[in-house]
């Protein structure tokens, strides 16, 4: 450094440095940790994607598009900020294997569980909802999981893993029933294991022939349900930036009502949102996730006086 420059110290002020970015670039005391009701908490991990990798980059992606959200929701006709939504760190990766990330996923929301906070998961990929879920699993042990995915993720191995995104849901079986909704995609293997355990997802072709209804989804649920979301289960005309992507998917409406409709009839626990995968697709898509997140908190998470 030249001795007549000045140490940068001396120049720097608070307004030199961007804060760092939270969800829906709310600010104190909404953002605040020990009020908040909501906890956003992204993680970047994608190890076992085996096709269109890059779904690490989604809660990044999903968090930046959420600066430009309207804090007021005309349909729930409130400001859903107001309830306190605190977003942390970005998880860190642990590469040695899939089934330590998921401990270390296990571990963080399991504090958050004991402070009594609505948890929404920022993925990522698929395999991390079973750390979610076990944590949950230790609170309300009557738990469900219902579950909105182009895919039934129930293999027992997959590429050598009993945890890969393509095993999270037959890990997530092994510890409370779930209920599937949107599937459209399966594997041989997995066919065979829905029969012998006299298990009928809510497929794709069942929502739109009229054949399922909300109220039986709803009703295939106990009174604590944990929601995970993968990105695919959406249309890909809407949603073609995941992984793993499969024609004739639910429209943005279809979604939102099945899940505001178990949200009005039972007890959710907490959402993951998985799978998205941003350079595969437009900014819309990110905020299509930024706002299905913000709409769903306010379905779930009263304000005080409600």
């Amino acid at each position: 450094m030249n001795d007549r420059d000045p140490e940068p110290s001396a120049s720097w002020h608070e307004e030199t440095f961007l804060p760092q970015q939270v969800f829906a670039g709310l600010e104190p005391p909404y953002t605040n940790l020990q009020q908040a009701k909501t906890v956003i908490l992204p993680v970047p991990y994608d190890g076992t994607s085996e096709w269109r990798s890059g779904s690490r980059h989604g809660p990044r992606a999903i968090i930046d598009a959420s600066q430009y959200l309207e804090l007021y929701d005309l349909e729930l006709d409130r400001e859903i900020y107001k309830v306190g939504i605190s977003t942390l760190p970005q998880v860190e990766p642990l590469l040695s294997s899939p089934q330590d990330m998921i401990h270390r996923v296990y571990q963080v929301v399991r504090g958050l569980v004991q402070k009594e906070k609505f948890v929404v998961l920022l993925g990522g990929e698929h395999s991390l909802s079973l750390g979610a879920v076990r944590a949950f699993k230790e609170a309300f042990p009557r738990l469900s999981v219902l579950q909105m995915d182009a895919h039934a993720d129930l293999r027992d191995e997959y590429l050598g893993t009993k945890y890969s995104q393509a095993c999270v849901m037959r890990r997530i079986f092994e510890l409370c029933p779930i209920s599937q909704v949107g599937v459209r995609s399966l594997s041989w293997e997995e066919r065979q294991f829905l029969t012998e355990n006299k298990l009928r997802p809510f497929y794709i072709s069942d929502l739109t022939s009229d054949k399922a209804s909300v109220n039986q989804i709803v009703d295939s649920l106990t009174e604590d349900v944990y929601i995970t979301i993968d990105a695919d289960v959406l249309d890909p005309s809407i949603m073609p930036a995941v992984g793993t992507p499969e024609p004739d998917g639910m429209p943005w409406r279809q979604v939102l009502n099945i899940i505001e409709s178990v949200m009005l009839h039972r007890h959710v626990v907490g959402f993951d949102l998985m799978e998205f995968c941003p350079a595969e697709g437009t900014g819309s898509c990110a905020f299509l996730l930024a706002k299905l997140a913000y709409r769903l908190i306010g379905s779930a998470v009263p304000q005080e006086g409600q």
